[in-house]
């Protein structure tokens, strides 16, 4: 008996399954889980790819050896032999696996072959028959997968197959379902992308037949929920198709639970309540210096919040020199936060007076909860406060500051300088340090907020309100996980068309890949997921705690670019050579400078100094050539961007670079002309206040080093491109 399909073409990407076809794919998954299997045979296999028009070759199942013969006539030689079986998921490790064998005769020795080695791997297996395939052609392997994360839930994975990709792990990832634009960027995205187009005379794959097979594996994994791993390992891709050699599909042993989800409008109440509060109430307030509750008390008062403070303590009557309550129930008047200073094991009681109260925000400083192993208390709170509608920032944080609310509810120092940085932090040193740089730097903020243990309110909910919040320009988060990567990549979709957002994730090193059913489950460490798509949600990604609060710092004083085209203006041709390093580790264009403003730039510099990019001024002339040549650059539309490299010396001392271009830049400014501009300065100790004098004048400067300004503007630039102000990296040519 033999069961046979023919070679499935490959239809325009945009085509979905007809409902016939997804109800047989929906029939035979329910099947399959009845038989308690999670791992799909290859015929079942196949039926899905044909149902989502996915490519593979002729095949058939035979039950005999004659059969199989027979099987193999028609299909055409040479052929592959697979091993059926539903209780043999690795088909390979059992023997189960013979390539090119080229003529009946080799048909039927490898039939028996595969299933003696088969029955020897495991005597109890079912033996359902030997798949026969049509071997295909030579081409590039590739993996095309899909695979369930824990943050982000279905993903879909693509790298080259073979060494490549086991070894090298050069793999890349997007949320599924993807869009056709999100799978052409997948084939660039992988490290040996070049392969794809084309090396050493090779011709290049089928782009848009390989961006289809993601799509579609990405919609199957979307529509089926249940589908925990797809593995097209390999694929071959040549010039006129992508055709699939071998499917693994693994359901999941069970649906994940389903956090709670917020409407937007929901968020955005409640949110502004936390962060514009017209009434505070401190759980635990107390008038013993040294206290958590009393230090909390104090910021409030000393940092000049204009709204009503009520302190609670069972026994005080008054804290402060404000009047104290025994519960929050016994306050007369609306209150918008209630902020816990008191033991974790005291929290459940009192959060249920003040859910009682209708307080819409718990801000809940106390450590003691999940962190050090007591899950079941933090699960307790959180269901109170679900069950009264409460809002929980926290548990185990310093608390959070509102500066343009005058709102400093911590026990850490005080912070009052008001601008457009949003801070977030989920560890308490973390936030600590932010405090410190902002400080040391004058980096005026919106916010700076503690998560902790984020039991409910998380990195999504302060994104959907900073996105919002006409104080904030840029919000910079440092987080160690997401609990809902969904709801995150939606908030910051929605948020990066407006404003940059730049995350520090921790953990990079940490994680690794986890053990799964299949190659793209096994390659999909939890970074690598992260990175991809992170990126793909427009978020700007430091590589360490001090880059991104750089970013932060700089994002917003830098104006956005209108084109690549970077040209470097330097006094110093060593700063000039380091930072044209700079400007191509970042991912930005040098310009290609054409003839007439090459003359243009010559006739600022010496003859000994050079035209060309980098345009060196050499170190011996006057402040006059550093502003010509930076007029020249702001004053030519073909120029986009301006990196300096400025050099100490006596003839143009460091602040007489700084007035000079801080004044040239603003005057541009006032007509209308922004480009970004950011600058190295390389001298004496006296480049530190030129440069803090620059950055406070719109030009993002640092001392001794060349790689802070340009990773700066390369920032920028990322999310320019994120925001839709740009196009695509690659997409024009420069110069």
């Amino acid at each position: 008996m033999t069961t046979e399909t023919t070679e499935t073409g490959e239809p325009d990407a945009s085509v979905s399954p007809d409902p016939h076809a997804r109800q047989a794919v929906r029939d035979l998954l329910d099947a399959v889980r009845a038989e308690g299997r999670t791992v799909l045979t290859a015929p079942e296999g196949k039926l899905i790819t044909d149902a989502y028009g996915i490519a593979t070759p002729a095949e058939g199942v035979a039950e005999t050896a004659d059969a199989a013969v027979a099987l193999a006539d028609r299909i055409g030689f040479p052929v592959v032999l697979k091993i059926v079986s539903p209780d043999i998921s690795h088909k390979s490790d059992a023997g189960g696996v013979l390539v090119d064998v080229i003529d009946g005769a080799e048909v039927r020795k490898g039939f028996a072959t595969v299933v003696a080695n088969a029955r020897a791997y495991d005597p109890e297996a079912r033996i359902a028959g030997v798949q026969v395939q049509r071997m295909l052609p030579p081409g590039q392997e590739v993996i095309v997968g899909a695979v369930t994360d824990p943050t982000f839930g279905k993903v879909v994975a693509f790298g080259l197959g073979g060494v490549l990709v086991e070894v090298l792990k050069d793999i890349t990832f997007r949320l599924a379902p993807a869009t056709r634009a999100d799978a052409l960027s997948m084939l660039d995205g992988i490290g040996a992308a070049e392969v794809l187009r084309g090396v050493r005379g090779a011709p290049p794959v089928d782009r848009e037949a390989l961006a289809g097979q993601i799509v579609r594996v990405s919609r199957l994994v979307d529509d089926f929920p249940e589908i925990a791993e797809v593995d097209l390992n390999p694929v071959i891709a040549t010039p006129t198709g992508a055709v699939v050699a071998d499917v693994r599909i693994v359901l999941a042993g069970e649906a994940p639970r389903q956090r709670r989800r917020y409407s937007r409008e929901a968020i955005l109440s409640t949110m502004r309540r936390l962060m514009k509060p017209r009434a505070v109430a401190v759980i635990g307030a107390s008038a013993e210096r040294g206290k958590i509750g009393n230090s909390v008390m104090r910021n409030l008062i000393d940092g000049g919040f204009a709204g009503d403070i009520f302190p609670v303590h069972p026994r005080a009557d008054d804290i402060e020199g404000r009047k104290a309550y025994r519960s929050v129930l016994d306050i007369s008047a609306e209150v918008d936060v209630a902020v816990f200073a008191i033991p974790a094991k005291f929290v459940p009681a009192a959060l249920e007076e003040v859910g009682r109260k209708g307080i819409p925000n718990a801000v809940l400083i106390p450590s003691g909860f999940a962190e050090t192993g007591e899950v079941e208390l933090q699960e307790r709170v959180v269901a109170i406060a679900e069950e009264h509608g409460v809002r929980l920032l926290g548990p185990n944080i310093y608390g959070y500051y509102s500066t343009w609310q005058d709102l400093c509810a911590t026990f850490c120092t005080p912070y009052d300088v008001k601008g457009g940085v949003a801070l977030t932090s989920q560890s308490g040193g973390i936030g600590m340090a932010i405090l410190g740089f902002a400080r040391t730097t004058n980096t005026g903020v919106s916010a700076i907020v503690g998560l902790g243990n984020k039991s409910d309110l998380d990195e999504d909910d302060l994104l959907t309100y900073f996105g919002e919040d006409e104080n904030t320009d840029c919000i910079a988060m440092h987080l160690e996980d997401l609990k809902d990567g969904r709801a995150f990549v939606e908030a910051a979709r929605a948020t990066v068309p407006r404003k940059p957002i730049v995350v520090l994730k921790a953990g990079r090193t940490a994680l690794g890949a986890r053990a799964a059913g299949s190659h793209t489950g096994a390659l999909a460490g939890d970074d690598a997921v992260y990175d991809d798509i992170l990126r793909q949600a427009g978020v700007v990604r430091a590589p360490g705690l001090a880059d991104m609060l750089e970013y932060a710092r700089a994002l917003p004083v830098l104006p956005a670019p209108k084109g690549d085209n970077v040209v470097i203006i330097t006094g110093a041709g060593g700063s000039g050579v380091l930072l044209s390093d700079a400007v191509v580790d970042n991912g930005l264009s040098l310009m290609t400078i054409p003839p007439d403003l090459d003359e243009a730039f010559r006739r600022f510099i010496p003859p000994f100094g050079a035209a060309g990019n980098p345009v060196d001024i050499t170190g011996g002339e006057p402040p006059s050539t550093y502003e010509a040549t930076i007029r020249l650059g702001l004053e030519d539309p073909r120029i986009h961007a301006l990196v300096l490299g400025y050099w100490h010396t006596i003839v143009t001392p460091p602040m007489v670079f700084a007035e000079l271009t801080a004044r040239v830049v603003g005057e541009f400014r006032d007509r209308g002309i922004t480009k970004p501009v950011v600058a190295s300065l390389a001298g004496d100790t006296e480049v530190e206040a030129a440069s803090a004098y620059l950055f406070e004048r719109g030009v993002v400067a640092y001392p001794y080093t060349t790689e802070k300004p340009v990773a700066a503007l390369g920032a920028k630039y990322q999310w320019a491109r994120a925001a839709g102000l740009l196009p695509p990296q690659g997409s024009t040519p420069s110069g």
